[in-house]
């Protein structure tokens, strides 16, 4: 099996989506920094800081979708999957290694759900990375202006 095509797609889409990701990441963090600094010695610090993780954790998520998204929608051009709800599902189980949806590329296009795994993996890596960011920014700053 020729696998030179699934690799010609995977690679730029994996590009892409890590690019997407970064600069969703910087501006998110840019106006997570922004409110959370301005509240640090606040009494409502607490619940700003809840409010604000929420918010971010939403717009992480939305962001992940919209990174799947591109994965369905190049299933479906690809013919590698019929409709955009199984190119959808397909691609978030991939992308997140969940694996249990009974659902399976067009044989010639099998190797970019493993790519799309191993993108996966990068982006769920840099959320993780965003997250303990943010909060080792902003909680440390939150201290020592209670003292």
């Amino acid at each position: 099996m020729n696998w030179s095509d699934d690799w010609i797609w995977g690679l730029p889409l994996i590009l892409f989506t890590v690019l997407v990701h970064a600069f969703g990441l910087l501006l998110i963090r840019e106006r997570i920094i922004l409110k959370l600094e301005h509240a640090a010695g606040s009494r409502r610090f607490n619940a700003l800081f809840a409010i604000v993780m929420g918010a971010s954790v939403l717009l992480l998520t939305i962001l992940h979708g919209f990174e799947g998204g591109v994965w369905a929608l190049a299933y479906l051009k690809l013919g590698a999957l019929s409709n955009i709800r199984s190119a959808m599902l397909y691609s978030l189980s991939a992308m997140t290694s969940y694996g249990h949806a009974n659902l399976f590329l067009a044989p010639q296009w099998q190797l970019m759900g493993a790519l799309e795994a191993l993108n996966g993996m990068m982006l769920f890596g840099l959320t993780t990375a965003f997250l303990f960011s943010v909060i080792q920014t902003v909680w440390p700053a939150h201290v020592k202006s209670r003292k």
